[in-house]
């Protein structure tokens, strides 16, 4: 006898979701990402001429050596300190400065805070969390120019290393520290104007609404309601920021602005390589004091990474002197202190912004650069320049991004570690030996790679490497490796480990562990990660090109030697122009992935 049909079993039986297709825009994304990669390749020659300099090896073993026995003499460990002290100063003012820049721009530049101000069109909308109808407020297109304006105007100077800044600034101000803090303040608070602005666009708006709907003035109403659960994550962008300042700081010494970059660089010409392990290590310890620091606070303070990408952090904003833990309370002190004495340490001559002499100078540089034309190069040189740029920034990229995930997950303290979620409870004694040193290796490489700066980390390629893209794209990958693969270990160790746990309950292989559980979560931000990267990439290849590492920034070097300012401007054009087509696609990118 056959079983009828019993329509209550139909009313329960549901469909099989649809297959997703194979050519969707994730997979054409991907695809595009390959061919970019391989084209980057074939750009370096690696395949059509000779790449190795068999002469520069014997300069990286006197290098190598030079390690096991640094120069310690009691006046060069002297001049090492104040080094350190001039960069870290450098940094905190950069910093201070940028954060205010970023603030007030972020604020302006914000879709959120004119939306405030001009209301268009309002949508009657009920929020159940609060049981009481509020209003949607949009745009309209003849209100968007105030907000598109500054978003322009905020677009220019990020789009410019603070290199290219600090040369500027030079021919103004002179080798003074003002040159240095103003090249760090200028392009890093303009960055930080656009991240703070993204911030508070993706920020929940109903308490804001909330407040415009009962009188309260926009700019009370953006105090009160908007900026409080921004907060954390603004802090911990200023954090992030900071770091790099130490970075930019130390890079900055290349032009002669002081600090440990400035005697990198000496000793590096000089070939006095115990005089630079020295100075390396002094390096590594700034920046691990302020890494360190920077994650113990940050931890105190319930804030789990140092850049939200894709993701929006919302936990309360911390108090600032949060359950009065002495950290906190410590380090903000630290911080009262540490303004004023960087201030007055550099002591850099402020009165040089008003005085006539500067103005004069300004506009004698202007009249000369302008109209802008090309000298001793062709229009199609330029492009093929520009094109050896973008290839070394995806080439650096693809280096850094492979380096950073595989380095990201031995770099977590909770994976491969004695209980972690990939390493089994039951341990031998080598395990638990080996473990412990590899996650401390990976985390000094990490720490190693993205202190020392891009442009050392050329000179030295340069010594077995001829110029070209390929030492410029292996420096940049090595240095952004660094900072990757830190990003990407903090994505690891915040995890929500009981989706894990669930899995291994099940009887799932640490395999499969890794591919159902950890990978999905992951792997969508760290395409983030390395989209946001490449946006500030192409900005760094011109600190390389300025030791011969080939692209933009070898012209813009002999551009500069030769005070040819009409061709620098076409070729600054021509760089601005490349960085926005690589914020462009990087934002899409990113857009797409959320």
């Amino acid at each position: 006898m056959w079983p009828t049909r019993d329509p209550s079993f139909a009313k329960l039986s549901t469909k099989l979701p649809p297959r997703p297709s194979l050519f969707n825009s994730r997979m054409l994304w991907g695809a595009v990402c390959l061919a970019a990669i391989a084209w980057s390749v074939q750009q370096t020659g690696i395949f059509s001429r000779s790449l190795f300099n068999p002469g520069g090896w014997g300069l990286v073993g006197r290098f190598l050596a030079a390690s096991f026995h640094p120069d310690f003499s009691p006046a060069f460990l002297w001049l090492t300190w104040h080094s350190t002290l001039t960069t870290l100063a450098y940094a905190v003012c950069g910093t201070s400065l940028s954060v205010v820049v970023g603030m007030v721009g972020g604020v302006l530049a914000s879709e959120v805070w004119w939306q405030s101000l001009f209301p268009s069109k309002c949508e009657t909308v009920r929020f159940q969390s609060w049981g009481k109808k509020l209003q949607r407020w949009s745009f309209a297109n003849r209100d968007r120019w105030p907000w598109l304006s500054i978003r322009a105007v905020l677009s220019v100077p990020r789009a410019i290393h603070e290199i290219i800044w600090g040369l500027f600034f030079v021919n103004i101000f002179g080798l003074d520290p003002l040159t240095a803090v103003l090249a760090i303040a200028l392009p890093f608070g303009a960055i930080t104007a656009k991240v703070f602005s993204e911030i508070l666009d993706e920020t929940p708006r109903q308490p804001l609404l909330a407040l415009l709907n009962s009188g309260v003035s926009p700019l009370q109403a953006l105090t009160y309601g908007l900026i409080p659960q921004a907060f954390p994550n603004l802090l911990s962008y200023t954090f992030y920021r900071f770091e790099c300042s130490i970075r930019s700081a130390a890079v900055l010494g290349i032009i002669g602005a002081g600090g440990l970059g400035y005697q990198i660089l000496l000793s590096l010409q000089s070939l006095r390589y115990e005089q630079m392990w020295t100075l390396f290590l002094a390096l590594f310890l700034l920046n691990g004091s302020v890494d360190f620091w920077s994650a113990l606070l940050r931890h105190r303070l319930g804030l789990p990474n140092r850049l939200d990408l894709n993701t929006l952090n919302l936990t309360q904003c911390p108090s600032l002197f949060y359950q009065r833990d002495p950290v906190v309370i410590g380090s903000w002190l630290g911080v009262v202190l540490l303004l004023p004495f960087s201030f007055w340490y550099v002591q850099a001559d402020v009165s040089k912004l008003w005085q006539p002499r500067t103005l004069q100078l300004l506009s004698e540089v202007l009249q000369t650069a302008w109209p802008p034309h090309l000298t001793g190069i062709s229009s199609s040189q330029l492009w093929e320049l520009a094109t050896q740029t973008l290839a070394m920034s995806i080439l650096a990229m693809a280096i850094a991004g492979v380096g950073g995930v595989l380095l990201s997950f031995p770099a977590a303290h909770n994976f491969f570690l004695p209980g972690g979620l990939l390493n089994p409870t039951k341990t031998n004694q080598a395990a638990k030996f080996w473990s412990p040193t590899g996650f401390l290796l990976t985390r000094f490489w990490l720490l190693v790679s993205r202190a020392i700066p891009a442009p050392i980390w050329a000179l030295m390629w340069l010594f077995v490497l001829f110029p070209g893209i390929l030492p410029g794209a292996i420096a940049l990958g090595l240095h952004n490796l660094g900072i990757l693969g830190r990003l990407m270990a903090e994505v690891n160790e915040n995890l929500d480990e009981r989706p894990l746990k669930a899995l291994k309950a099940q009887g799932a292989a640490g395999a499969q562990v890794f591919l159902y559980g950890v990978l999905p979560p992951t792997f969508p931000r760290f395409i983030a990660y390395i989209l946001y990267r490449w946006e500030v990439c192409i900005r760094e290849t011109v600190i390389v090109g300025l030791v011969g590492a080939g692209g933009l920034g070898r012209l813009l070097t002999e551009q500069l030697s030769s005070f040819d300012y009409p061709g620098l401007l076409v070729t600054l054009s021509c760089f601005i122009g490349l960085t926005f087509v690589v914020d462009l696609i990087s934002t899409t990118l990113r857009k797409a992935l959320r």
